[in-house]
């Protein structure tokens, strides 16, 4: 049977339109950073601002001071207010920028009937076996670079978090080239969920599916000798650091390197 296109755990999902966003932070399982509760509603009445759209994803914050005014807050508190929002990914800040939203709204509800048909024309097996390595190769240096340009100013505290944990599993592979080309595809997948784009992690979600089909993995696995493990690791470690300095320029030279590398390892392993 033909494997269509559903929603990955990367991928986003759906909210019903009218209803008010809740904090991530009353969703999340996880341990919470220990704050002041004066600082965490302050950071709930911020959050309901940029839910609500009146400051936009990508919008510049106002300034330290001018929140501290609008809250009655000391600048150090709405620092610790940042910083609580820039853990669940509400903003991130860059260096002597200033804190940008970060969030994007996301849709709960039933899909319609031409949402489905539309995703059943999304025919990941079909894609899979008439797609070329080289097709593939050309794709992702269009939007690869890009991305990680877009995660590099958008990835969370958490996000990074994440994407690290990935890298070290990554890191104690020697020799298996299965677990080594899975833990691959995740680490992309979640830079591309990084980027909190909500279409280009959709898009981007459609070739995380091709990769994961046998065809391709059986291609990928058969590349990947202890030396060109060794290799990719390499250049994944060094991805991973430019995205932690939000070094933009580096991340996408290093992403370009991610990909020069992939297609060595396609050619070497014919």
């Amino acid at each position: 049977m033909n494997e269509l296109l559903r929603p990955s755990d990367g991928m986003p999902k759906l909210e019903s339109a009218g209803d008010e966003a809740r904090p991530p932070w009353e969703t999340s399982t996880a341990n919470h950073p220990l704050i002041k509760e004066r600082v965490k509603s302050v950071a709930a009445a911020l959050f309901h601002q940029i839910s609500s759209g009146r400051y936009s994803y990508g919008t510049r914050l106002p300034s330290e001071r001018d929140l501290a005014e609008e809250f009655d807050l000391s600048r150090a508190a709405i620092r610790q207010v940042i910083e609580f929002l820039e853990t669940y990914g509400v903003v991130t800040r860059r260096a002597n920028s200033g804190a940008f939203v970060a969030y994007t709204a996301k849709k709960e509800g039933r899909v319609s009937s031409s949402d489905q048909s539309g995703a059943q024309m999304l025919n990941i097996s079909a894609i899979a076996e008439t797609a070329s390595p080289f097709e593939m190769n050309v794709l992702c240096s269009i939007i690869e670079p890009d991305m990680v340009r877009l995660a590099a100013l958008y990835m969370s505290v958490r996000d990074l978090a994440n994407l690290k944990k990935t890298l070290e599993e990554i890191e104690r592979i020697v020799t298996n080239a299965e677990l080594f080309a899975h833990l691959e595809k995740k680490f992309l997948l979640g830079i591309a969920e990084g980027t909190h784009n909500r279409l280009l992690m959709t898009i981007y979600t459609i070739i995380h599916e091709v990769r994961r089909q046998p065809r391709w993995c059986a291609t990928r696995v058969k590349s990947l000798s202890p030396e060109r493990i060794a290799d990719n690791q390499a250049r994944l470690r060094s991805l991973y650091t430019a995205l932690e300095n939000r070094d933009t320029e580096s991340a996408v030279e290093f992403m370009k390197l991610v990909i020069a590398g992939n297609q060595d390892d396609l050619l070497n392993s014919r």
